[in-house]
């Protein structure tokens, strides 16, 4: 079929799955569970081809590292399955209720978005998220990722089709494109598809927005900061630095940026950089930090750079309000935390820094719609409208109007003898 054909059949999916009900979307949802792990040697067989071929292909060593499929990876996709599970059903909740007049009342209800089109990076475990994600919502998928993980995506998407629809989903609610070509011809598709994900650099987002008139919920890089106050616990800082550098470097709510208060500055700064070598990441630093740590000089870029990898710029800042200023300016509103004891100052940051996710004594890295108990998340929006922070269940979903009558009319609500408005609350009850 050809990219209109199938997003057509997603939007004639998308009409049926809203009122799919919930023990048959969670019925899929274990189907998928049993099917990943019964085929779990034909996942990691096609893996393996990807990876040999990006191997070959001289594919960047964190890019590789997202591209592994193995066993621990199967079982990590489906744990997150079995929370999504557990999760409510986003869909079909009254939210608001209200009466306008005696007989007359209004209600604000959840519903799927309808045809979602997410293009994605090369981590195959994006694509069960995402797809069970909006499964679970209600939503139809158009999905694209990248093409050195083509084979891996291919049986995952093929195993997900099968048993959800198996077990009692819509024929054709989730597609996977596979071509460049494939994404230009999606972004022309308004008439089916009601929003687009991307997930990549701001470039590549700043394309995507270019280039459709879908609205678009983008996730662009993360430039991450985690700022270490002149009041910080230096052993709680040292260990929440190297978690949110080191625990895992390929990934978006890895830090990039590390601000030090100048008071603590010769005190931290080579506390910090013992142990950043030992997990073997390069630093680059201002001519403050120069002047106390043998460090690689940081240039202007730097600041504004998401390595993904073992590499961590440092700037010596004085005080709160200049790492405040620093990350607003540099960073990519994504995730930024700050070490310290003073709660008035914690405060202030919290409440100034302009980003989806701002953290006080923990590690970057917890900005994960797992770990904030969303069952996974479609990708975490700098946006600003509709959902911000890891997307989950309730960033797919949107509301309608539901108004329940009898008989009114509006021109009964106008004139010198206009009945009145009510505009009671109505008591919303499970």
């Amino acid at each position: 079929m050809s990219i209109s054909q199938l997003a057509a059949a997603a939007k004639s999916a998308s009409i049926q799955l809203v009122v799919v009900e919930t023990r048959v979307k969670n019925k899929a949802l274990a189907e998928i569970v049993g099917a990943l792990q019964q085929r779990s040697d034909e996942i990691i067989s096609a893996n393996r081809h990807d990876l040999s071929a990006a191997e070959k292909n001289n594919l960047a060593a964190p890019l590789l590292k997202r591209l592994k499929f193995d066993q621990g990876k199967i079982a990590e996709v489906c744990a997150g399955i079995e929370s999504l599970i557990k999760l409510d059903d986003p869909v079909g909740k009254t939210l608001t209720a209200t009466e306008l007049d005696v007989g007359l009342e209004l209600y604000k209800v959840s519903c799927p978005i309808g045809v979602i089109g997410i293009v994605f990076e090369s981590r195959p475990d994006a694509l069960v998220q995402i797809s069970t994600l909006c499964l679970k919502s209600g939503n139809a998928v158009l999905l694209k990722g990248g093409s050195e993980a083509a084979k891996t995506n291919r049986i995952l998407a093929e195993i997900i089709a099968q048993a959800s629809e198996e077990a009692g989903l819509p024929k054709g609610w989730i597609h996977l494109l596979e071509t460049r070509q494939d994404v230009a011809e999606m972004l022309a598709l308004d008439k089916y598809i009601d929003l687009i994900i991307p997930r990549g650099s701001n470039e590549f987002v700043r394309y995507i927005m270019d280039n459709t008139s879908i609205p678009v919920l983008g996730h662009a890089e993360g430039i991450c900061h985690v700022y270490v106050d002149g009041d910080a616990d230096l052993d709680m800082a040292v260990n929440i630095v190297v978690d949110s550098k080191c625990q895992y470097v390929a990934v978006c709510n890895a830090a990039e940026t590390l601000l030090v208060d100048d008071k603590i500055a010769k005190k931290f700064l080579p506390r910090i950089k013992a142990a950043l070598e030992q997990k073997g990441v390069e630093l680059r630093g201002c001519p403050k930090t120069a002047a106390v740590i043998d460090v690689r000089p940081a240039t202007e870029q730097d600041w504004s750079t998401e390595y993904l990898d073992y590499i961590l710029s440092i700037k010596v800042v004085a005080g709160v309000d200049e790492a405040i200023e620093h990350i607003n300016r540099y960073g990519s509103r994504h995730t930024d935390a700050i070490v310290t004891s003073d709660k008035e100052k914690a405060e202030k940051f919290m409440r100034l820094i302009d980003s989806a996710n701002v953290f006080w004594n923990c590690s970057t890295r917890f900005s994960d719609g797992y770990r904030y108990g969303l069952g996974a998340e479609v990708g975490i929006s700098t946006n600003k409208i509709h959902a911000r922070g890891p997307v989950g269940l309730e960033g797919l979903v949107i509301y309608k109007w539901k108004l329940i009558g009898a008989g009114q009319i509006v021109a009964d609500y106008c004139g010198p003898n206009a009945k009145k408005f009510t505009h009671k609350k109505i008591v919303i009850r499970d």
